[in-house]
């Protein structure tokens, strides 16, 4: 009997699923390296999600990591659009509200750390609530 393909290949979802949580491990770690303190990971909220919720001594410090194998489909970095910076900002202004603050009363700032292969671009300060 033929074999029925179901059109899913799990295995490469857990692949994907591991790379990205090995590029956050590294982002981690390279931000830790650099003087940042670590808070949480993966906050989600209804309609965002944010990877790495770091300090920078009284800055808060919200990031998106991004990891591509290649250039073939543009950098990591390229791939954060306005609308997926729209989402960040709406899951930061949960949290923050969380901690009794707001996008206007809280120092903050939004960084993006892309991994393209084994090269790793940290942007501080990427975008803001002004786009």
């Amino acid at each position: 009997m033929a074999e029925i393909s179901t059109g899913t290949n799990h295995a490469d979802y857990v692949n994907r699923q591991q790379a990205g949580a090995q590029a956050e491990d590294r982002a981690r770690r390279h931000l830790e390296n650099a003087g940042l303190r670590f808070i949480a990971a993966n906050m989600r909220v209804r309609g965002g999600e944010i990877d790495l919720i770091m300090k920078d001594q009284h800055t808060w410090v919200f990031v998106e990591v991004r990891y591509r194998r290649d250039n073939a489909f543009g950098n990591a970095a390229e791939s954060v659009t306005p609308r997926k910076q729209r989402r960040l900002l709406l899951a930061a202004a949960v949290w923050l509200s969380r901690q009794g603050g707001s996008l206007d009363t809280s120092a903050c700032r939004f960084d993006i750390l892309a991994i393209t292969g084994n090269r790793l671009e940290w942007l501080q300060n990427a975008f803001g609530a002004s786009g």
